[in-house]
């Protein structure tokens, strides 16, 4: 009997779970100190740029005849060296991934022990509590973190919807108004890697059982729905936060959870915040994790090995916790790694370049393919080229 496809809520609702996690703490912070409406222009560039790439990786994956992940799409389209580098990219993107979730996981854990216990603990002792609990999750594998994954989304999402109702009556219009576009572009590479969900493409040929037209549909409709929960979450956190507490925010790497927490202390909104960041800073984490963990056991061929689990788990976590432990303040940094140059590269460059190489170079030739031809290709390119030539200039400038 055949299995009923997937449907696009069901696929729209996948792809919003999977950006909607510790990345947004960091959009209100990173787009406050431009402004509000100096910065939305950033966040529809940065949408546009992931969904349209996005639908390149599907044009690409209807070349074949089988299901095939990414990594087997790049090194079909660019050779061994191409599908080396996807491997590289993809073991950075996920490092640089951890490395902000657990710098940012040392001051919610303590933060929620002293609410909750009444504890005093420094952040680093939050980390370590956050990464060995929770890093068990993850030995114990797909099964256990995709159970207690379903419960995390159930308070994210909670939380989220309580956020969204108190901090209403307690934002401000004239928040709002502020305006600097010497930092407008600041936003940009955080903005990209919260869009990116790219990987889990495949899974949705799987899940659509191969129909490209449900899938480019699911796309769209996910990642707009994802637009929208970013820019009401935006809105009210600039609303509650001033151009002030946001400044010193970014200055001292505080996500927006933990700004407001420190604005309006002992009341429910920053309860509400908090309870939201910890729940999204989890989610990520542990899909991060498992991710990573995955990815060595297939790359170094550990699969049916007793000790692989625990290997490659430690292998997965023990790294990016050493670096949040001795450089604790690398959320904003790690994101902007993360996402102007890893995700850059593999989801915006790397599709440009399957779909040139597979259309003009190996004449595969779909009817419903991306519309715009070597134009559309050509600015894509362009301006993922100046994103990644901006984060390297970011980083290596130190500003």
């Amino acid at each position: 009997m055949r299995v009923k496809k997937g449907t696009v809520l069901g696929g729209a609702l996948l792809i919003t779970g999977s950006c909607v996690g510790a990345g947004m703490l960091a959009i209100p912070i990173v787009t406050g100190i431009a402004g509000f409406f100096p910065t939305l222009v950033m966040f529809f560039v940065a949408w546009g740029f992931m969904t349209t790439t996005a639908l390149l990786v599907v044009e690409v994956s209807g070349w074949f005849d089988r299901e095939v992940n990414f990594m087997s799409m790049v090194g079909y389209t660019m050779g061994q060296v191409g599908k080396v580098l996807c491997a590289i990219l993809y073991l950075f993107l996920f490092y640089a991934l951890l490395v902000a979730y657990m710098s940012a996981s040392g001051n919610h854990s303590a933060l929620m022990a002293g609410h909750l216990l009444g504890w005093n603990v420094p952040d680093w002792v939050g980390t370590l509590f956050f990464v060995t609990l929770f890093g068990w999750m993850i030995y114990l594998g797909t099964k256990a973190v995709d159970v207690m994954n379903r419960y995390l989304m159930i308070g994210k999402i909670s939380f989220y919807i309580l956020f969204v109702v108190l901090a209403v009556s307690a934002a401000k219009m004239e928040n709002l108004s502020f305006e600097n576009y010497s930092y407008l572009l600041v936003s940009l590479p955080v903005l990209i890697v919260s869009f990116g969900f790219h990987n889990v493409i495949p899974s949705l040929m799987h899940y659509m059982d191969g129909d490209r037209k449900k899938v480019r549909k699911t796309i769209l409709c996910g990642s707009t729905f994802t637009l929208c929960i970013y820019l009401v979450w935006n809105a009210l956190c600039i609303g509650v936060l001033n151009q002030h507490q946001i400044g010193q925010a970014y200055a001292q790497d505080m996500d927006a959870a933990q700004a407001i927490s420190q604005v309006l202390t002992l009341k429910m909104l920053p309860i509400s915040a908090q309870g939201l960041a910890f729940f999204a800073i989890l989610t990520s984490f542990l899909i991060q994790g498992l991710t990573i963990s995955h990815f060595f056991r297939d790359g170094l061929n550990l699969k049916g090995k007793k000790w692989a689990t625990l290997f490659t788990t430690l292998l997965a976590l023990v790294p990016p916790l050493i670096f949040s432990l001795i450089y604790p303040q690398l959320f904003f940094k790690a994101l902007g790694f993360a996402g102007g140059i890893c995700a850059v590269v593999l989801f915006g460059l790397f599709p440009v370049i399957m779909v040139y190489r597979g259309r003009y170079l190996m004449q595969h030739h779909l009817k419903d393919k991306v519309y715009g031809g070597k134009v559309v290709l050509s600015g894509i390119f362009i301006f993922a080229l100046f994103i990644f030539g901006y984060q390297s200039y970011v980083m290596l400038s130190g500003a």
